[in-house]
């Protein structure tokens, strides 16, 4: 077993401007698709029903959302206001130096730069908060890892346009990402494109800005409803936008590296009948599809079948292939949380689950408050197979557990759980960089508690920071540090040789 990391091994956290920034409506900012994402509690979800952690709703989203514009004293609406880091960012990127960060992944807001996503100039004082905030981290010597498009559509582009379904759009977003990229040279080295860009099949309204009549509202998750077509065609422009960014970047600043973002779902066989072996190939395609484009850039050959027994036809540009090929991005980035259980479903034609939880239980993994497995061994599992497929160097850039945490008697939370999560999966990543794999950094998911994506609940934190925030915005927003905040502030200094849970609040 490896003792150490590589020497300059990138440990940080990851977060969205989202799920933390707020002041959806300051500083020149412009509508964006998350900031029409409702809360939805647990309370909601028992009381509605649900779709694994979303709530179906019979309005059609350009319904839903109309009326979240003409009365949004009806909606709660959690992203707007976020955890506020548009005013405390020098406070909490105080408190990740004092962990001992030395990467920051997070997002520029594309309607804080473009308020409408395409303006004839970019809004200044947008991109002077983002200037703020990277010579905030250079400070402390932390290198932003910076993704473009985090499930934030500007919302006219989304209204106007329908999102990426419309090359419109992939020319508003390569010329937001060559406006970001020559103001930031210099600043910003690591890049992304698009997080995790597979998402579009399940939640096409926040990950392309897609509005599909008669689907559920704007935060929903089903990849069943609305068409394949429609969604596969915003998926190829957003390869193109992505290809492009890649091409632009390397003109711009050619030391600088762009990445893409899978959110990987890793999967094993309920038994072993080659029928359910054969279905955990039909999701590995649909789940590798999204980075064998981006990395390989073209389409790779299994999804020709599917497209014809769909009757997907890709509308393409003349160069759109050429584009692609010369834009494949030059790194990895996943996130990873949990693996996922296949059966065979009776067609030997591909037809994927597309769910984002597992319909059936793993009785060998222990499961989170949100029923998602916890499955170190599967991270290193993962964690090879993509450097099998791709060869390129990888980064995790998202990676933790969601839980209730609750105050003791000293007025402390004792996170022993978060920590043996942190500590197990950091284990099997050294395993993984020890069996050859090329691991360059990691960055646990919301370092500070935040806003969820999925549901926009506080009460489902990741956090070694407390926010002291609840579902409805209550709370004096201060910060406080858990125990786990010592942990991981151990673990960098030794550079991962250190996974012992021997912290305590008084270090």
């Amino acid at each position: 077993m490896a003792k150490t990391f590589p020497e300059h091994f990138l440990w940080g956290g990851s977060t969205a401007a989202n799920q933390i920034e707020g002041a959806w409506d300051e500083g020149g900012r412009g509508p964006a698709t998350s900031d029409f994402a409702r809360l939805i509690t647990k309370e909601i979800r028992d009381t509605e029903g649900t779709f694994d952690v979303h709530v179906p709703h019979n309005a059609a989203s350009r319904e839903m959302v109309e009326d979240m514009k003409l009365h949004p004293e009806n909606w709660e609406l959690p992203k707007r206001r976020g955890i506020d880091f548009y005013h405390t960012y020098k406070e909490d990127i105080r408190l990740f130096a004092e962990m001992g960060f030395k990467v920051f992944r997070m997002s520029i807001s594309w309607s804080r730069i473009f308020p409408n996503g395409d303006d004839a100039q970019p809004n200044e004082e947008g991109l002077k908060f983002y200037d703020a905030v990277f010579d905030e981290l250079h400070r402390y010597g932390i290198e932003p890892l910076v993704t473009l498009s985090h499930f934030d559509t500007p919302l006219h582009l989304a209204e106007t346009y329908n999102g990426f379904a419309s090359r419109h759009t992939t020319d508003a977003f390569v010329r937001y990402a060559e406006t970001v990229m020559r103001r930031y040279k210099g600043k910003v080295k690591y890049w992304l494109t698009f997080n995790e860009i597979n998402n579009v099949l399940s939640n096409p309204f926040t990950s392309s800005g897609v509005i599909m009549d008669g689907a559920p509202e704007p935060n929903s998750c089903n990849p069943y409803l609305g068409n394949w077509q429609l969604k596969f065609q915003a998926v190829h422009n957003q390869f193109i936008a992505s290809a492009l960014a890649v091409k632009k970047l390397h003109e711009i600043d050619p030391e600088a590296k762009m990445g893409n973002m899978l959110c990987r779902l890793e999967n094993y066989a309920e038994s072993s009948r080659p029928e359910d072996q054969l279905q955990v190939m039909f999701e590995d395609h649909f789940n590798w599809f999204f980075t064998d484009v981006q990395a390989n850039g073209e389409y790779p050959y299994y999804m020709q079948r599917f497209f014809d027994e769909n009757d997907i036809h890709i509308e393409m540009g003349p160069d759109d292939e050429k584009i692609l090929k010369e834009g494949a991005v030059d790194f990895i980035t996943i996130s990873y949380y949990m693996t996922y259980i296949m059966r065979y479903k009776g067609s030997p034609v591909p037809q994927p689950t597309g769910r984002l939880v597992s319909d059936i239980k793993n009785p060998h993994l222990p499961k989170s408050e949100w029923g998602w497995t916890i499955d170190p061994i599967g991270f290193r599992v993962t964690l090879n197979r993509i450097y099998d497929r791709y060869h390129k160097p990888i980064f995790i850039s998202e990676n933790g557990l969601g839980a209730v945490d609750q105050f003791d008697e000293n007025g402390r939370i004792q996170d022993d759980y978060r920590i043996d999560y942190m500590r197990a999966h950091v284990e099997q990543m050294r395993e993984a960089i020890a069996d050859g794999v090329d691991v360059f950094g990691y960055a646990w998911w919301g370092p500070i508690d935040l806003v969820s994506s999925g549901t926009s609940e506080m009460t489902k934190r990741y956090g070694m920071i407390y926010v002291d925030q609840d579902d409805y915005g209550n709370g004096s927003k201060k910060r406080s540090k858990k125990k786990s905040f010592y942990y991981y502030k151990k673990l960098i200094a030794s550079n991962g040789a250190d996974l012992e849970n021997d912290v305590t609040f008084d270090e």
